[in-house]
């Protein structure tokens, strides 16, 4: 297939910077966005040096003037395809849950994601081209205490998603979720020792009790799978795979 420009939110570390090694080697452009640019920057650096093109750009996705200005400001860059990885979380009761904490979790990952979409896709359907990848989570699927926020808007991207490929039918745009158990990122780390100071266990114990009890595989998910994954949502074998939650758990969902 032709090389694509490939936007990536949150794309300087974890889950985010894994898919943009796979997706440079593969040949295409990786346009990291992070709201840390030192970050990015010292991304892009590691992707150059595994002979990789790639380009660094600054982006507060809560920032919708920011978001509405994105495609202006990549110029003469066009985005061929969104990854929207970007992602922050919180774990507590709901009776304890700041409001504003709340509130910023749906807007990192359900407003940006949209707002996104919204700035991107006019270029995508002028090319008639475009793929749009939601790094979405087990939880779009099924909920766990504690995590009411982050529930929402994984599960909110779901509807999101089938919403804009209803619109976006009529052109060779897709739009998809990719719903992974646990990734072994730094995000998850601190999800373990948050969870093992809310229920008063052990980090261990979180691992084994809470986060890989559901899973028949009793493994966390490999960044490597959703890479891979992500990959093949690029290619036109996969046209017309779209508005899917592509479940990639152990067999969590299985019972």
């Amino acid at each position: 297939m032709s090389k694509k420009n490939v936007l990536i939110t949150g794309g300087a570390s974890g889950i985010g910077l894994g898919i943009a090694e796979h997706l440079g080697s593969l040949g295409h452009h990786i346009i990291i966005a992070d709201i840390n640019l030192t970050a990015a920057t010292k991304a892009v650096t590691q992707l150059h040096n595994q002979d990789m093109a790639a380009s660094a750009i600054e982006l507060d996705v809560t920032n919708l003037q920011d978001v509405a200005n994105l495609a202006t400001n990549l110029l003469p860059l066009t985005v061929d395809v969104l990854i929207n990885n970007a992602g922050v979380q919180h774990v507590s009761k709901l009776e304890d849950f700041p409001p504003e904490k709340w509130q910023l979790l749906i807007n990192i990952m359900l407003v940006a994601p949209a707002m996104l979409s919204q700035a991107l896709l006019p270029n995508m359907r002028k090319q008639n081209y475009g793929r749009i990848i939601n790094i979405g989570s087990v939880h779009s699927v099924v909920a766990s205490p504690f995590k009411s926020a982050y529930v929402a808007a994984k599960h909110g991207l779901l509807g999101f998603a089938k919403t804009l490929a209803l619109e976006t039918g009529d052109c060779d745009v897709t739009v998809n979720t990719l719903c992974p158990a646990y990734v072994k990122t730094p995000l998850v780390e601190n999800q373990i020792a948050a969870q093992a100071i809310e229920n008063g266990i052990s980090e261990q114990e979180v691992v084994e009790t809470i986060m890989l009890a559901p899973m028949p595989k009793k493994a966390f998910i490999g960044i490597d799978e959703l890479a891979a994954t992500a990959a093949f949502l690029l290619t036109n074998e996969a046209r017309n795979i779209t508005a899917q939650a592509l479940v990639i758990d152990g067999g969590w969902t299985a019972r």
